[in-house]
């Protein structure tokens, strides 16, 4: 979900820059920050925004000033720029910031002053460029972040085999699970019982299979198969799959700890571990898509 996008234009006698920044986010969060006098743009900004976008931490910033040689009816705050300037330069001596450029003391609230001198008919004209190029920037970003979950895309798709890979591995070892019981339980029986072999041998049995039923993983294992196949469904579907993914994950590692909670088998439990661990990783990934 992180990306960068930039575009600009000019018309009516204003030029403008927008800027767009995206990082990892649980849900769509958008921070606009409009210059005053376009403050009017914020609802159709928002709307562009959230048409393209899912999911992420978005800051988006319009700056505005006047083109070269149209200041029309607009007044310089001269005292109040040259104050800002004198501040930003000390900062940035002082802890070896870059200098601030013209575009960005003008676009300062209370620098520029007055409403841009234009006709109703001028002014929406404005306002549609400036949203086009908005809608130029966010495909740009979308692109930006589409190119990201394609490479994520390719690693959560090899974590998912790995899983189904040792899903098989711990059908395997649970296979094991009544003999592993019934051999542990026959030999605390006879470590406690001092080789006296008068216990009742249905007795055993049916200790084994109380034992065997409190560590059966078939319904666990059943869940995991279909978690993984609902996993690699997202993936083919495309789109916006990230909170989804998310829930998947969230389950597939609730049936991995039970995994290894039931385990009753070194071999088991190794698998289950290592379960936990892919799914780990998995879950890492699954934050940083759509």
């Amino acid at each position: 979900m992180t990306g960068f996008a930039r575009t600009n234009g000019e018309a009516e006698g204003w030029s403008w820059v927008w800027e767009l920044k995206s990082v990892n986010g649980r849900s769509l969060e958008l921070r606009l920050r409009l210059p005053n006098g376009f403050e009017a743009l914020e609802p159709l900004a928002r709307g562009a925004l959230q048409a393209r976008l899912a999911r992420g931490s978005v800051n988006v910033a319009l700056t505005v000033t006047p083109a070269a040689g149209a200041n029309g009816g607009l007044a310089l705050n001269r005292a109040l720029l040259d104050s800002y300037a004198a501040a930003a330069l000390e900062l940035a001596e002082r802890y070896g910031l870059p200098k601030p450029g013209p575009a960005e003391l003008l676009g300062l609230k209370g620098v520029v002053e007055g409403e841009p001198p234009l006709s109703e008919e001028a002014r929406d004209a404005l306002h549609a460029a400036i949203l086009a190029d908005l809608e130029r920037a966010v495909a740009q970003l979308a692109a930006h972040r589409a190119l990201e979950g394609d490479k994520i895309a390719e690693l959560l798709a090899g974590l998912l085999d790995r899983v189904a890979l040792l899903h098989g591995a711990a059908e395997s070892a649970a296979r094991e699970q009544p003999a592993m019981i019934r051999q542990r339980l026959e030999a605390q029986i006879e470590s406690l019982l001092a080789g006296d072999r008068r216990v009742d041998p249905d007795r055993v049995a049916q200790e084994v299979a109380l034992i065997a039923v409190k560590a059966d993983v078939r319904e666990e294992l059943d869940r995991l198969k279909a978690h993984v196949e609902q996993a690699q469904a997202l993936l083919r579907a495309g789109g916006p799959v990230g909170r989804k993914f998310d829930f998947l994950a969230q389950e597939l590692n609730r049936e991995a700890t039970t995994l290894c909670n039931k385990s009753a088998t070194v071999e088991l439990n190794r698998v289950g571990l290592d379960l936990k661990a892919t799914i780990d990783q998995l879950r890492e990934q699954v934050q940083n898509i759509e």
